[in-house]
């Protein structure tokens, strides 16, 4: 006789991960709106970026993130630990392309700072949700 088991998705881990996206990309719009408001011009490589796409874009990688600590939690023997290492690494990458675009010093800081929000509150929030 055979036991098939499977493991359904750990419910915390996905809706924690879910709210943390949403406030991170409401977070990085209000950045952006207010460094927008504070005369740092959100164009970048010729196109302007409105700040409804720092949200966009924020819950599109949050997510991402979230699918790989669902995965780490299924398959890692510390998925904590490793979800931290490889989300900081993620985030440290995610701020090259914003050194090197066209753009004035100003706004490549504040393309840096929205990365760091979203990371402060993601990061923390989907970790703690998973075992060490």
């Amino acid at each position: 006789m055979s036991v098939i088991s499977t493991t359904a998705p750990p419910k915390p881990l996905i809706i924690g991960g879910l709210t943390a996206a949403v406030v991170a990309g409401a977070a990085t719009a209000a950045v952006a709106a207010a460094g927008e408001f504070a005369g740092i011009s959100l164009v970048a490589g010729g196109a302007p970026i409105p700040a409804s796409g720092f949200a966009m874009l924020t819950v599109i990688f949050s997510v991402a993130g979230l699918v790989l600590a669902v995965g780490l939690a299924r398959w890692a023997r510390r998925p904590r630990t490793v979800f931290v290492r490889a989300t900081l690494a993620l985030t440290a990458l995610s701020l090259v392309p914003d050194a090197l675009v066209g753009a004035s010093v100003a706004t490549k800081v504040l393309l840096m700072v929205t990365h760091v929000v979203a990371a402060a509150i993601v990061i923390p929030a989907v970790a703690r949700r998973l075992s060490a």
